[in-house]
């Protein structure tokens, strides 16, 4: 029998409807017939519902109009004339998901939520803001950017760039990875809208005229030129006819069309040299970034993105690879570059691969390493189990229902969205098994990856060796460049110019500081939130024959099954415990008995999604100067490779081997180049456990593991590891802990759908149940309690900044009031302080109640002094200002919505199964919950006024080293990376 139609609103015409088995959703496309916007629905059983709408956005030029409209549209709007609509209705929602997007030619916005009343309200906001944005001047000078004296009413101080994006693509621009990757896009795009930086290069940020932001929002803020997405099981008709009465009604169709025009291919290949900032005490040998990209297909082509995929993994997906074993074996560079990998969010796909920490006088022979391994898998091949294990991965990742980091939908929808940008069929890039099977028709072909290789990159002459050179002197010459530029404007403003510049700050002073009648904003209150949180409940059994506990969890996991061995870290010497995040990292990357890595890294790839370690020791809830300390091997794989993958996982847990002492180097290599470059990204979660790593003993051995001193640490290690005996020292000490972690008590966690759950148990115990289970002997860290004022020196444009007060664990009444003490200041206070006067990124303050902590933080800020005397006076402002229930509902409301955001089916079961280990039990959090929603204005004067005395504070900033100076007349220690 034929399946019913889905009914669509009248407004728009019906196209088709495809299921997609394997996600066990249909998808459904629909045009608007007056403005011929497309509307596709996830019709899917899932109450979190998504929405997402999408703008071609094509710039030509690097002044970042696309972003800076992206801000600028949320600022105010026709129906919701207020002057943030979008950060208020972030506190006025239950909402698991708002945000905007600007990629290189699309910008989106969607959200989330499990509350239809929330979805509705949202709706409503989101798409007011985008089809008719009020777009102020003086939200295009805050967001954007402009032109400011240093003391705003005084034309004889120094003149300034500001504004929030200018900022961030400030902080954004001082990673080299993203450098790395706009310089690459500006050679291999050379005549396209990629060529140019769609998030704003800082020098070209000033060029942007408010008359050019509005003339773009006209050309592309259109529904002719959007795309509707719609995920959850709302069904389309309710999604349309919003859509028709809110926004469509008032539209005719368009007449241009945005597109993204075919590249101009080269004739040859392009090899490039340019240069990226260092510090001027920091050696530049062995610095250099070399890599290499190829332009590929089209990524709207199934066929064409898929097999480049399937091409990228053979080469580059795991250490057994030939490409990534030649870049990560060889001495002409520390790691394989972050970018190594295809890109498929462009119109037109890219290969990249090449090798960071080179020695400049080594270009040539990076390339040469390259093109001789590529032209060595098209002679040869590559064998066939190799091949296989990549389209295994693939189908797994196709399989996996995700949601853990951002919902699920979402990231289904976003998967999509590329295809639907360029007007090819999203729905095929959903409905990926047809792909899949002609895929592995075609590589039983032992030709077919040869051919790829050939056709695709050996033979392909639109090619980029970019070279990134380091430049010790290149910060000073762009600041340089910077104060005579703003110094020749100066010089050529009339007495007009400048008391227009005064006026202009004082009147966004006046609008940042105004109240807006935030009742003309839909909301959801107390009323609409549920009393308890969802709650998973597991079984839990001893194992027969060695009594060891295994709780189980019945999920839809779509054919995936989930394991986790956790094990109770042993006490360790000092040595150990310092060397414990390598042992995680590595354990799952060496090889195992008789097998040597490479033959380990292909088992993996054949029988596991992944395979990974991780330690997590917390302190406990009721005492956070004593801990809870584990460690657990996790995996993931299809049902029907559970029996291998136990055997994998066995046999890593009882014969991982330490041997392999130039891998164990390699490893340790990659792992700091990756930890290195998290510091512009991180900085903010980076000075705030910096600001806590005094307060107790967990917070200081994640300082010490993860932090800034963590990276410090690796830095160093990488280079004793140029010692052959400090080498195999290194090696000796990895080896001793696993020694002791084999010893160690275990439990165990399974996680499937209920119909597989016996077997898997059956196959589970014949692995894992047997010896009796070890016995531990109780041990904790030494206490900690440190004033730390510390200012951290790196290469940035920009600050991150915190502090931090020590305040009380989760199971004292005064921890719930502090936290919603943290949204009631960043809602009421920090983000006008910090964000839109202050120019940074972001800014906040949070109770947290694993390290009993309270924090204060900037994220990508202009300003330092200023800002930690805002985290200050937002104290202040607390304690004097009568505060309407409205704004304590109102951070409420965002403390449960960060409770109840969803996770995927196996990340909720794992959430619940380690919240019971570190004693986050139900009770618990159902108590801290009702403590929450009970929270009033006395509780939080009460809970600022005991804990947040300026003078108790932690400090940590995060700086450029030319600002060593103002660091140090803060008074705080100077540490270097």
């Amino acid at each position: 029998m034929q399946e019913a139609r889905p009914v669509s609103h009248s407004a728009f015409q019906f196209i088709r409807s495809e299921p997609v088995p394997s996600l066990k959703l249909n998808v459904e496309e629909y045009e608007h017939k007056v403005t011929g916007a497309r509307h596709f629905h996830l019709s899917a059983d899932n109450s979190e519902n998504v929405f997402l709408v999408a703008l071609r956005t094509v710039p030509q030029d690097s002044t970042g109009v696309a972003h800076i409209l992206e801000h600028t549209a949320l600022c105010g709007s026709e129906r919701y004339p207020v002057r943030d609509p979008f950060f208020m209705m972030t506190r006025r929602s239950l909402n698991t998901f708002m945000n905007a997007f600007t990629s290189s030619d699309w910008t989106a916005y969607p959200f989330a939520s499990v509350n239809r009343k929330d979805f509705g309200n949202l709706l409503e906001v989101y798409l007011d803001a985008v089809f008719f944005s009020r777009l102020d001047p003086l939200d295009f000078a805050q967001e954007g950017h402009r032109l400011e004296f240093a003391e705003a009413s005084d034309p004889n101080s120094e003149l300034l760039f500001k504004g929030v994006v200018y900022n961030e693509m400030k902080g954004a621009m001082s990673s080299v990875t993203s450098m790395l990757w706009h310089t690459l896009s500006k050679y291999l795009h050379p005549a396209t809208t990629y060529h140019f930086n769609s998030g704003g290069e800082p020098d070209c940020i000033p060029d942007l005229t408010y008359e050019q932001l509005v003339h773009f929002y006209k050309t592309h803020y259109h529904p002719s030129n959007a795309i509707f997405m719609t995920y959850g099981d709302i069904p389309a008709s309710e999604h349309q006819a919003k859509l028709e009465d809110l926004a469509l009604k008032r539209f005719q169709r368009l007449d241009k069309t945005i597109a993204v025009p075919d590249e101009q291919r080269y004739y040859a290949p392009v090899r490039v040299e340019e240069r990226y900032p260092l510090a001027q005490d920091e050696d530049s040998g062995n610095k250099t970034h070399v890599v290499m990209a190829w332009l590929l297909g089209h990524s709207a082509s199934l066929e064409e993105t898929f097999t480049a995929n399937l091409l990228s993994s053979v080469l580059l997906d795991n250490s057994a690879c030939p490409l990534l074993h030649a870049l990560e074996t060889t001495d002409l560079g520390n790691a394989p570059s972050p970018l190594c990998g295809l890109d498929d969010s462009q119109k037109e796909l890219a290969f990249v691969c090449g090798l960071e920490g080179c020695s400049s006088d080594d270009i040539d022979a990076v390339e040469l390493l390259i093109l001789d391994t590529l032209t060595k898998i098209a002679a040869e091949g590559i064998p066939q189990q190799d091949v296989e294990a990549a389209l295994h991965q693939l189908e797994l990742h196709q399989r996996e229902i995700g949601g853990d980091s951002y919902p699920y939908g979402l990231q289904l929808i976003m998967n999509a969205l590329t295809a639907a940008t360029h007007r090819g069929d999203p729905v095929a890039m959903l409905n990926v098994d047809i792909a899949l099977n002609t895929l592995r028709s075609a590589i039983q072909d032992p030709n077919f990856i040869k051919q790829q290789v050939r056709k695709l990159l050996l033979d392909n002459p639109h090619r980029v060796r970019l070279s990134l050179v380091p430049d010790s002197a290149i910060n000073e010459r762009k600041e340089r460049a910077e104060k005579e530029r703003l110094a020749a404007i100066k010089a050529g403003l009339s007495e007009v110019e400048k008391q227009a510049i005064v006026e202009r700050a004082a009147a966004l002073l006046q609008r940042q500081a105004k109240q807006d009648d935030e009742s003309i904003l839909p909301k959801v209150t107390l009323a609409d939130v549920p009393a308890k949180e969802a709650n998973l409940e597991g079984q839990h059994q001893q194992l027969p024959k060695s009594g060891r506990p295994l709780a189980t969890y019945d999920v839809g996991s779509n054919g995936l099954v989930y394991q986790q061995v956790v094990v109770d870290i042993p006490e360790l010497n000092e040595q150990q415990l310092a060397a414990l995040p390598y042992y995680t990292s590595c354990v799952t990357e060496l090889g195992i008995g008789d097998k040597s890595y490479l033959d380990v890294q292909r088992w993996q790839a054949q029988v596991s999604g992944a395979m990974n370690a991780f330690s997590s020791i917390r302190s406990k809830v009721d005492d956070i100067h004593s801990t809870h300390q584990f460690l657990t091997f996790s995996g993931k794989a299809l049902v029907r490779n559970h029996d291998p993958m136990c055997e994998l996982m066995d046999a890593t847990l009882e014969s991982a081997r330490f041997d392999e002492h130039g891998r164990i180097k390699e490893l340790i290599a990659q792992m700091r180049a990756a930890r290195e470059q998290s510091v512009t990204g991180s900085g903010h979660a980076l000075a705030m456990s910096a600001a806590t790593a005094g307060m107790c003993a967990a917070a200081k051995l994640g300082f010490q593991h993860g932090g800034l001193e963590g990276i410090r640490r690796i830095k160093t290690l990488h280079d004793d590891l140029k010692d052959a005996t400090k080498l195999a020292e290194f090696c000796a000490t990895l080896e001793s802990i696993h020694h002791e972690i084999r010893r160690a008590p275990r439990r165990y966690l399974l996680i499937g759908e209920a119909e597989h759950q016996p077997v898997l148990q059956k196959t589970f115990a014949r692995w894992f149940d047997r010896e009796a289970p070890g016995v531990l002997t109780s041990w904790d860290l030494p206490p900690v309690r440190e004033t730390i004022r510390q200012g951290w020196l790196t290469n940035s444009q920009v600050n991150f900044c915190a502090k931090a007060y020590a305040t009380v664990p989760m199971t004292h009444p005064d921890a719930a009031p502090l936290v919603v003490l943290g949204n009631v200041l960043r809602n009421g206070f920090l983000h006008r302080a910090i964000r839109e006067q202050g120019g940074a990124y972001g800014g906040g303050a949070g109770q947290d109640n694993n390290s009993a902590t309270f924090r204060f933080y900037s994220y990508r800020d202009p300003r330092m002094e200023e800002t930690l005397g805002d985290f200050d006076r937002a104290i202040d402002w607390v304690m004097s200002t009568e505060l309407p229930w409205q704004a304590i509902e109102e951070a409420i409301l965002g403390v449960v919505s960060g409770i109840d955001k969803p996770d995927s089916p196996a990340g909720h079961a794992k959430r619940m199964y380690h919240g019971d280990l570190h004693g986050r039990t139900l009770a618990l959090r159902q108590t801290f919950r009702a403590q929450v929603l009970a929270t009033r204005l006395e509780d939080l004067r009460r809970v600022a006024s005991t804990y947040l005395a300026p003078a108790n504070a932690n400090i940590a900033v995060i700086s450029d080293h030319s600002r060593q100076d103002k660091i140090a007349a803060l008074g705080l220690e100077i540490m270097k990376l």
